[in-house]
């Protein structure tokens, strides 16, 4: 099997719309959360390529609101979580669910990630996970329909992936998530190496992403919050005992909402 090829489209001011490509035809090709219409057919007109299908991970306007333009364009086939309202027709999905793309030779697991919002999925596969604002570099998304019980579950299953898998995340969140990532771990060398490189590429003008599920668990407190250290600092910043994961998890993801 090939390697998938994902470029990102820039979109708004810090979305990443991910462009694949088939893996016996790079000029077919599909997109994951297109926010905007315009800078995919954009990319599709430069590059002379045939949008196929459109991958949607959940019912935020800056992740689905070009699709029906793209759907009106194209005649893309979308996918999209079985229990949000999506603004096209779409093949809706659950976890354990396939979605499947013919055409381009590619196959995703859907996975069901609950928290940022109540029927947030996931799409995994040929080493890739495409996972919205479930699980951001160094942080993950704000719980506006979810619980932290939801959210850390998730997490935890995103993280139970290989180590290999890249992480293909919906935002440029990565180097504000590392200064708050230092602040409730300073002693993680592996957090300042990673500022360090996330910083120069920026200063580049170039992406931090992909990243991958292994230096994730790494550098990312919401995927460590099982561990003591996290936990004593949140207690310290919490200025209460936290006598479950859940109850570390719900501290950090306040302390950074306010951050």
């Amino acid at each position: 099997m090939g390697t998938l090829h994902v470029r990102p489209i820039p979109a708004f001011k810090d979305n990443y719309i991910w462009l694949l490509e088939g893996l016996d035809d790079p000029g077919i090709v599909a997109v994951v959360d297109p926010g905007q219409a315009a800078p995919v057919l954009g990319e599709l007109a430069a590059g002379k390529r045939r949008l196929d299908a459109i991958l949607l991970t959940h019912h935020h306007a800056d992740h689905v609101g070009g699709a029906a333009e793209l759907v009106a364009a194209t005649g893309a086939a979308v996918f999209g979580p079985a229990r949000e309202r999506m603004p096209v027709e779409c093949q809706g999905l659950h976890g354990g669910d396939r979605a499947r793309l013919p055409s381009l030779g590619l196959e995703f697991e859907v996975i069901d990630v609950p928290g940022h919002t109540a029927g947030h999925i996931a799409y995994v596969g040929h080493d890739a996970l495409f996972c919205g604002d479930t699980l951001f570099s160094a942080s993950c998304g704000r719980l506006f329909e979810g619980t932290a019980e939801q959210m850390l579950s998730s997490l935890e299953s995103l993280a139970a992936l290989p180590d290999s898998t890249r992480v293909f995340c919906g935002h440029e969140y990565t180097v504000a998530n590392l200064r708050f990532a230092m602040t409730v771990e300073p002693g993680n060398s592996e957090i300042v190496d990673y500022a360090r490189r996330a910083g120069a590429l920026r200063a580049a003008n170039r992406p931090t992403l992909p990243s991958f599920v292994g230096l994730e668990k790494r550098v990312n407190p919401f995927l460590r919050s099982r561990l003591d250290n996290i936990r004593s600092s949140a207690e310290n910043h919490a200025g209460v005992a936290l006598s479950t994961p859940v109850a570390v998890f719900a501290a950090i993801r306040g302390w950074k909402d306010s951050f």
